[in-house]
Parts: structure tokens; sequence; C-alpha cells
């Protein structure tokens, strides 16, 4: 028999907001996290500004020990330490009893790498002849599997503990891995997740590229555009987001409070055919990727209310909207409300589709739809294809049952998640 599953805690480290309440209260006000950074001028990069989450000292010290912050070099690490445990203590749980784990919870938490910083620090080292100074926390930083491992020790999690990684479809692609565990009766709890580390070692590859804008390196809160005319490249962005995804009965059984229900999606690959490459997505695998999930979910397209885009604010922009267009059916005043959160904190890489899915959850549950920010300019494109009143520029305090996230990331791959309003039985 399969289990349904529900969402009952909710954290994240964001560029506009570095824990819930203030992620919250940015969401609904179109509040942006991106700011000018001195670090990118220096290295001559492009595009010199970027989304980065602040955590204080105060705040570090409430999740790691002394020693651990001696040592911790890794900011993707620190990101989903701090988004995973909150979730927990969010959705009311305790860690395990010292002595035994807690057998029915676990992780599925990604990441794109880990502890470049650290990294590149035992790499001098080891140049240096100094392998006796690179110390006893390198592997844990740098091993890709360094965050679920910590949420594993400090939590007792003694189920599914592991890492994915899939570019931009990371964050996303961990909700539906870890649905299918408590789906399939394998687990109870888990938490679900990804981060990604802060940058110029992860960013210059992008900024190399040239699909970082460049252009509002003095108005940096205008630069990441979404769906704009004017949009030209993604704002790089980091931090990391965290659901803890139950069964229906535990939370029941426990009290526990509800966010939403996942009722299914879908993971597929465009296998860089067709129009698909390394970079760019094969509009028949993300059309196929919609549909699926929407299959799998046992719903209509005409259910549909809103749509959480990937929407990157490059010129791949039109192209997801007519895929959303054709996967669904539906244009003009028929379509969804639409919505991208990328204009308030940039591309956070690996942890976008975990973050997006925070604010996703949040809409779903508190009823409203989060501005599109930096939008007044609408592609012309899009306009023709999207009554302009479906991509609202204003936060809209709207109940609704029924919203899909999706996610698209580099190699082609693609992920697709339906959420639902939970009524409470």
């Amino acid at each position: 028999m399969t289990k349904r599953v529900v969402v009952t805690g909710l954290g994240v480290v964001s560029p506009n907001g570095a824990d819930l309440t203030q992620f919250r209260h940015a969401l609904k006000n179109g509040m942006s996290g991106i700011a000018h950074d001195p670090q990118l001028e220096q290295l001559l990069f492009s595009c010199q500004i970027a989304g980065k989450p602040v955590i204080d000292e105060a705040r570090m010290s409430r999740y790691f020990t002394e020693l651990e912050i001696r040592n911790l070099e890794s900011t993707g690490i620190v990101y989903g330490v701090i988004a995973g445990l909150d979730a927990w203590e969010d959705a009311g749980l305790e860690p395990a009893a010292a002595e035994t784990p807690d057998w029915e919870s676990g992780t599925v938490f990604g990441t794109g790498t880990s502890g470049i910083d650290k990294f590149r620090g035992a790499i001098y080292k080891l140049d240096n002849l100094q392998i006796r100074k690179l110390g006893s926390t390198v592997v844990a930083q740098t091993m890709a599997s360094g965050v679920s491992a910590l949420l594993a020790g400090k939590l007792g999690l003694g189920n599914l503990v592991t890492t994915n990684s899939s570019a931009c479809a990371t964050g996303t692609e961990s909700i539906l891995m870890a649905y299918e565990r408590i789906k399939s009766g394998q687990a109870t709890i888990m938490i679900a997740g990804s981060t990604s580390d802060s940058g110029p070692y992860i960013w210059g590859g992008f900024d190399a590229m040239k699909v970082c804008t460049y252009k509002h390196n003095a108005d940096p809160e205008k630069g990441s555009r979404p769906m704009s005319a004017t949009a030209s490249g993604f704002v790089p962005g980091s931090g990391a987001g965290a659901l803890v995804l139950e069964s229906l009965d535990s939370a029941l059984a426990r009290g526990a409070k509800i966010y939403a229900e996942i009722l299914g999606g879908h993971l597929n690959s465009g296998g860089q055919r067709g129009a698909g490459t390394m970079t760019a997505p094969n509009p028949i695998a993300v059309q196929r990727c919609i549909s699926m999930a929407l299959t799998a979910s046992g719903v209509h397209a005409d259910d549909v209310e809103v749509i959480n885009g990937h929407l990157t604010a490059t010129t791949k922009d039109t192209l997801e909207i007519q895929n959303w267009v054709t996967a669904l059916g539906r244009s003009g005043k028929d379509f969804p409300y639409i919505n991208s959160i990328k204009g308030m904190i940039g591309h956070c890489i690996s942890a976008s589709g975990s973050i997006e899915s925070v604010a996703s959850v949040l809409q779903i549950h508190e009823g409203f739809i989060f501005p599109n920010i930096n939008c007044e300019d609408l592609h012309q494109e899009i306009e023709l294809l999207v009554d302009p009143e479906r991509i609202p520029r204003i936060c809209l305090h709207k109940e609704f049952n029924l919203l899909i996230k999706a996610s698209f990331g580099f190699g082609d791959v693609n992920a697709c998640l339906i959420l639902k309003r939970y009524a409470h039985e």
C-alpha cells in the first residue's frame, strides 16, 4: 500500500532571507537579496553582483561547535546544515537518542560541488609539500555527501542518508527522491533539500560562458530580470533550502503542522538529443516531464493554478513559457499564474530547486502568489503567449489548491513536482 506524503517542516538560507521568517517577508514584499560583490569586481568578473546569504557568528554558534566553526570553510555545508536543522525544528522533531539512530528517518540532500574554498587551500598545501597541515576535516568538507553526513550525525538519522547532484535540477530532484522513499513505505520522515557554495570558484565558469548579466553592476537589485525584455543573463546566487517530508499517517498521529501535500512528479532527461545540449534543454523532454508529472499525480492540466518556473532571466525564458503552453495546452487568459523568485535572489544553482520549493510551499499554504520583480517590461514573445495579468508584478493574496514546480538543469535534465493544498482531515 502506498503512503500519502506531506510537508511538515521548512528551512531556508536565502540571499533575501537567512531564515524562514525573513524569507517569507521578503517573498511577499518583493525584496531583493542581490548586491554588489567587491570580490567579483576585484577578480574582473563581467558580472559583479550576486546573491549571498548573510549568516552572523551568533547564528553559526547555534548549529556548530566551536571546533567545527574553527575549521569550517565550506559555505555550502554551512547553508545546508542550517536549513536542514531549521526544517527539522520547524516540523516539531527532536534528534534521536544518543545510543540509537532513528531508523525511520533519513535525508536526501543535494549539492553541485562542496567545499571549493577548502579544496583550493588543500591544493596549495599539497603543492608546498605540507600534507600534514591539511587537517582532519578536508575530506568531510570536500566530499559531496558532507552535508548529508553532518545532518545525519546531528540528528541521528538511520534511514537512507545520501546526496544527489543534477545541476540546477538538484533540489527538486531531491524532494522527489525523498517522496518516493516515503511513498513506498521505506521511510517515515525524510529531510529533502539542496545547497550551493558561494563565491568566485563556483561562479567563475558561468561568467566565462557569458550567461551572467554584466549590465547592472551599478544597480544590483535590478539585475535579475526573468521574463523581461531587458533580461541579459542570470545573476549568480547561493544558499540552501530544506523540507521535511513525512507520511500523512505519521504527521496526523503526532499532530504535526502540515504545509502541503506532495501528489507526485517526474524526472527525465532530453538525452542531449534534438535541440538539447549540455546548456540548453530539449523542449520535447521538458514538455514530457511536465505532462508525465501531471499523469503521475492524477491531476489534469486544467487543475494547475500556479506555476513556479525555472525562468533564469536568460534568452531561454521565452522557450520555457512556450514549453509550458504546449505541455498544458493553455495560453492567454487561460494560462495559470506563473512566477520566478530568481528576480529576488538570482540563480542559486544546485540550491535553486529547494529554495524555490520552500517558496512554493509557503505560497500554497498561506494563500499568496509572490511578485515577479523587475518584469515591468514583459518580453514581447511571452506576451503573445500569455496574458500579462497571469504574470503578477505585485503580491496577490489568493488561496489556491494546486501548484506545479519545475527545475531544468545543465546536462539536459528536468524535474517537475506537483504540490496540493492540504485540506485538514
